[in-house]
C-alpha cells in the first residue's frame, strides 16, 4: 500500500512539475511572439520546473526499467552471471546515490549560507538546487527496491538466476 502511494506521489510529482513547464513555455511564446509582451521570468521558472520534474523522474525510469542501459554484454552472460552482476551493479548504484545525495546537501547548504538568489526571478537558489538531495534520495530508495528485488528474484528479470 505505501509502495502505491509512494509511486502515485513520485509520478504525479514529476508530472506536474513537467506540465508546469511547458505551459509555461507556451505562456512564454504567445507573450513574446502574438502579444509583443515578453516576461522576463517565465523562462527561468520554465527552466527549473522542468529540471525538477525531470530529477523526480529519475526514481520512475529505473522503477519501469525505462533508464539508458547498455546490455550487449549482460545479455551474452549465462542466469549466474547475470545476478551477480546486477548485485554489484545495483551496490554501485547505491554507492553513487549516497555520494550525490551528500553532495547535493552539501551544495544547498552553500548557496543558502551565500543567500545567493536567481537573477530574474529572485528565487533562493537553495530551493532550486533542493531537488538534488531529493531526487538522489528517491532514487537510491528505488536502487535500494530494485536491491531487494534481485534478492528476492521478483520480477521477470531477476527470476531463476541459477537456471
Amino acid at each position: 500500500m505505501l509502495q502505491k502511494v509512494w509511486t502515485y506521489l513520485e509520478e504525479i510529482a514529476s508530472g506536474v512539475f513537467f506540465a508546469i513547464g511547458i505551459f509555461l513555455i507556451f505562456y512564454g511564446v504567445i507573450m513574446r511572439y502574438v502579444l509583443n509582451d515578453p516576461q522576463a521570468w517565465v523562462e527561468e521558472v520554465a527552466r527549473y520546473a522542468i529540471i525538477w520534474g525531470t530529477f523526480l523522474g529519475f526514481g520512475m525510469a529505473l522503477k519501469h526499467n525505462q533508464h539508458i542501459q547498455v546490455d550487449i554484454l549482460f545479455d551474452k552472460l549465462n542466469k549466474p552471471m547475470q545476478f551477480i552482476l546486477n548485485i554489484v551493479a545495483t551496490t554501485l548504484s547505491i554507492i553513487f546515490c549516497l555520494i550525490y545525495t551528500y553532495y547535493g546537501y552539501v551544495l544547498v547548504e552553500n548557496r543558502y549560507t551565500s543567500g545567493m538568489v536567481s537573477l530574474d526571478v529572485g528565487i533562493p537558489m537553495w530551493v532550486v538546487y533542493l531537488i538534488l538531495p531529493i531526487s538522489g534520495i528517491l532514487f537510491l530508495l528505488r536502487f535500494i527496491e530494485r536491491f531487494v528485488n534481485i534478492l528476492r528474484r521478483k520480477g521477470e528479470e531477476y527470476a531463476n538466476p541459477l537456471n
